[in-house]
């Protein structure tokens, strides 16, 4: 079976290994000519990155790079990247990373033409209509992990840094124009992030299923990404190299986010919170959280993840799913509590708070309050 191919859903997708030797393709149809590439300071040295500026540069697209990218990216690092690319008379972003740098860079491009500050297009509402949609700089997204699947998504996620809060930040031109998907890019990936970043992707998976709003597309890609990553997250985990297992681990970092248009829930509503304030990987937060937003699920989706086990091969319906679930995180070297991660129960409190404002709390098949936040908090610590 080839792993390359081209896909028109949910934008244009160059999937494969290798491919990004077609970055200047890619630039040219975006209608790029001096992009600035934008990753995350872990990755700015790496030979990945040196290789990929070295296509641009062959191709006369310059060697532009940003990379003062924290890996929970706030307005600090918005406005530098913003800074950049206007004084360096850019004309379209290459968004090169994980989750951070591919947030960072779509919000440079979306950010760098605008009045308003970004906290003015929260997702919130019709908030996006304020933006300048005629201002907003073409996106090219090349992952060099497989997770978030920001590459595929209308929005990014970027703490507050006075206020230590994580917004989400949405436009529908933020949605890249071109995507670049080489499994070769997360070979180097180490074994810990490549861990956090796929069960991102289960969680992604897992908490569109759970929603309750109506999305049948949504839900179908979201069963068999859950599929995707059970059969090879292990794979990846134990062998790096493995050219296929990677592949189909991006398929599904790219499926979830494609799901998650049908909704997140408590999984995420109390990652976020926990990742601003205590600077946790995003991915590896939401995995010691899903053993308990399962349990809590459990009266209102026990039933519909009957026919997630049976699908994915695992016996025993829901409460089989669920053992699956922390024996999976057992085997992949996931803490199993949050304070392992450094949370600490003192914080409980406005953890909860910041939690039950979190958009993706209308995704949570059971209403969301503080009491039963602070509980699943308590839980999981």
């Amino acid at each position: 079976m080839s792993l390359t191919e081209n896909w028109s859903y949910p934008t244009a997708i160059k999937f494969g290994p290798g491919r990004i030797k077609e970055l200047p393709e890619a630039c040219a149809q975006a209608g790029m000519k001096k992009p600035l590439l934008v990753t995350d300071k872990g990755l700015a040295g790496l030979p990945i990155t040196t290789e990929t500026l070295d296509i641009m540069e062959s191709a006369g697209l310059g060697r532009g790079l940003f990379s003062d990218v924290d890996p929970n990216p706030n307005e600090l690092n918005l406005a530098a990247g913003v800074a950049a690319f206007n004084e360096g008379g850019h004309d379209g972003v290459i968004a090169f990373g994980g989750g951070s740098g591919l947030d960072l860079g779509k919000m440079v491009a979306f950010m760098a033409g605008q009045t308003r500050p970004v906290w003015d297009f929260e997702d919130v509402g019709d908030w996006w209509t304020r933006a300048n949609a005629d201002v907003i700089a073409p996106i090219i997204a090349v992952p060099t992990t497989a997770g978030t699947g920001s590459e595929v998504g209308r929005a990014s996620v970027i703490t507050n840094s006075v206020t230590h809060v994580k917004k989400i930040i949405f436009h529908p031109k933020v949605l890249p124009a071109v995507v670049i998907c080489d499994p070769e890019l997360t070979v180097g990936m180490p074994k810990f992030i490549t861990a956090g970043t796929g069960l991102d992707a289960f969680a992604h998976c897992v908490e569109a299923f759970s929603s309750p709003h109506y999305h049948p597309m949504s839900q179908g890609i979201a069963l068999e990404g859950m599929r995707l990553v059970k059969e090879y997250l292990p794979r990846a985990y134990n062998d790096g190299g493995d050219i296929e297992a990677r592949a189909q681990m991006m398929s599904a970092a790219a499926m979830g986010a494609t799901a998650f248009q049908k909704g997140l829930g408590a999984i995420h509503a109390m990652s976020h919170p926990i990742g601003a304030v205590f600077n946790t990987h995003h991915g590896t937060t939401n995995a010691v959280c899903m053993p308990t937003v399962l349990a809590f699920n459990a009266p209102a989706i026990a039933q519909r993840f009957d026919t997630v086990s049976a699908y994915i091969g695992i016996k025993g319906g829901f409460d089989g799913f669920r053992a699956f679930v922390q024996e999976f995180n057992d085997s992949l070297g996931i803490p199993r509590h949050l304070a392992e991660l450094g949370v600490t129960a003192d914080a409980i409190p406005e953890l909860a708070k910041e939690a039950v404002q979190d958009p993706s709390c209308g995704g949570n098949p059971i209403e969301l309050t503080v009491d039963n936040l602070t509980n699943l908090f308590q839980t999981a610590l």
